[in-house]
């Protein structure tokens, strides 16, 4: 803890740079997440109010619903889109103009939505939630690509890892505002639904004080000078020469200086089981069950006797431990390592699902069980947030080479947008079919996945892109020699 105390006042620049990052990418990442079950009511009145003054007669409660539906579905199709865009415009135009390009998008956003019941039009609404996800769909990926490329080595880890610190934050903030006593009205929805437009406007502004990434200038405009000043800028003054060997160390492997494609990524034979390892623990995080435990969480808390007008502020104790567990692994994962931390919370993830399971098949058999449910779900949320929920961008992220990073954010962007739009549609079914037996089902794929990741995930704490690289190496290249392999890599 003191070294790492050390490294953090030594480099005490990082700061203020993931503040920033966080307040315009991360916080409105989670905000969205959470808000919009608050706005619910009030947009489906809305757009009923709007049918009768345009029509002169009631909505059918069936267009109701497809309205609605479209509103909140069409947010993960922007952010597809955002996501498959987000790799040929980081490498053609660098993080930093990308982020302000997002920021635009999310200020328009926020205008189409904010402006929707003054312009008396549900069609607004729509456009700004597709606006929404195109910007977050961009600008999430950009944003976890910055950290990783402006943090020094002995920090990686503890920078990486406020991402998921600043997206939990979001999710509580939302939460926070949604209720009935803040934003959560009839009168202030609109504003609620459009708040983060003010952090896109201030992100906005502060990014014209940061400069690009050193990885970036020294890989791709091949500006050395630059990349010096833009590391005396972020990490303070010094000569930075561990960090300034890695780049050249990339820019020596991959001498063509040139991002690679996705059709290259995966054509490549030397990245084959990093691209494994990232598909592994990015279909774990989607299929760990979080998304049914939140589903399932009210119910849960009404069955224990929680009086309904108390289940929000409940709702705000499980994100409030969430942030706690996503803080305690931000500081925690340059001690223990991140597999040591990730495959341990999968374990008790695995070990809280069963108890579920088993609570919710015997919930009418004594009044206590529910509560045994509650303490489950809280459990579970809290281990979530220590291990895949806060873990799986930093791995990744210092998995990849700069060359192929780009291209694994897309593909990881892409497979969560969908995932997110899938679950949605086919767990009610799962759940109507199988019943609390459903948990079972994550049970068995973070069973499955943690076992995999023991034998192949490499720990990669404190270690450069090249010790990585050469442990992947032995996957890659099994059955040729060390020698070959080394040679094999360096056209990289």
């Amino acid at each position: 803890m003191a070294g790492f105390l050390s490294d953090l006042v030594q480099h005490w620049r990082v700061i203020p740079l993931i503040i920033v990052l966080g307040l315009g990418s991360g916080i409105p990442f989670g905000y969205h997440l959470s808000v919009i079950s608050s706005s619910s009511l009030f947009v489906k009145g809305f757009i009923n109010e709007t049918w009768i003054r345009r029509y002169g007669s009631a909505i059918p409660n069936e267009t109701v619903i497809l309205l609605w539906s479209t509103a909140v579905s069409v947010y993960s199709v922007g952010g597809l889109l955002g996501s498959m865009a987000s790799g040929y415009l980081s490498r053609r135009f660098g993080k930093r103009r990308c982020h302000i390009f997002s920021n635009l998008l999310g200020i328009t956003a926020s205008l189409c939505v904010g402006l929707s019941k003054i312009g008396e039009s549900y069609e607004m609404i729509i456009v700004g939630r597709f606006l929404f996800g195109l910007t977050l769909g961009l600008s999430i990926n950009i944003y976890v690509q910055y950290l990783g490329e402006m943090s020094p080595i002995n920090l990686r880890g503890f920078v990486n890892t406020t991402a998921p610190m600043f997206v939990t934050t979001g999710k509580l903030f939302g939460q926070i505002v949604g209720l009935s006593e803040v934003l959560g009205t009839e009168t202030l929805w609109p504003f609620m639904l459009s708040l983060c437009g003010l952090l896109n406007v201030l992100h906005l502004i502060l990014m014209n004080f940061y400069p690009e990434t050193p990885p970036y200038l020294m890989l791709v405009k091949k500006d050395q000078d630059r990349c010096i000043k833009a590391m005396h800028r972020i990490w303070g003054p010094g000569d930075h020469q561990v960090e300034i060997n890695e780049i050249l160390a990339q820019q020596e492997m991959r001498k063509e200086n040139k991002s690679m494609s996705i059709i290259e990524l995966v054509k490549e034979p030397s990245l084959r089981w990093q691209l494994y390892i990232v598909l592994v623990i990015t279909f774990t995080l989607q299929m760990s069950g979080v998304n049914a435990i939140f589903y399932y969480a009210n119910s849960v808390f009404l069955t224990a006797g929680l009086p309904l007008e108390k289940i929000p502020y409940i709702s705000l104790g499980i994100g409030s431990f969430e942030l706690l567990a996503v803080m305690l692994c931000s500081v925690m994962t340059e001690h223990y390592g991140r597999k040591v931390i990730l495959l341990g919370s999968y374990g008790f993830m695995a070990t809280m699902l069963a108890g579920l399971t088993v609570t919710l098949s015997l919930q009418g058999w004594t009044h206590w069980i529910p509560y045994c449910s509650a303490v489950f779900i809280f459990l579970f949320i809290f281990f979530y947030g220590m291990g895949p929920g806060t873990l799986t961008v930093a791995i990744v992220s210092e998995m990849c080479s700069h060359s192929s990073r780009a291209s694994v954010f897309v593909i990881i962007s892409c497979l969560n947008w969908i995932g997110l739009y899938v679950i949605a549609m086919v767990f009610p079914y799962v759940e109507a079919a199988l019943g609390p037996y459903c948990f079972l089902v994550f049970f068995t794929n973070i069973v499955v996945s943690g076992i995999f990741l023991f034998f192949f995930l490499p720990e990669t704490k404190g270690k450069t892109i090249q010790q990585i690289i050469t442990e992947f190496n032995k996957l890659n290249f099994r059955n040729k020699k060390l020698q070959q392999t080394i040679e094999f890599s360096t056209t990289l």
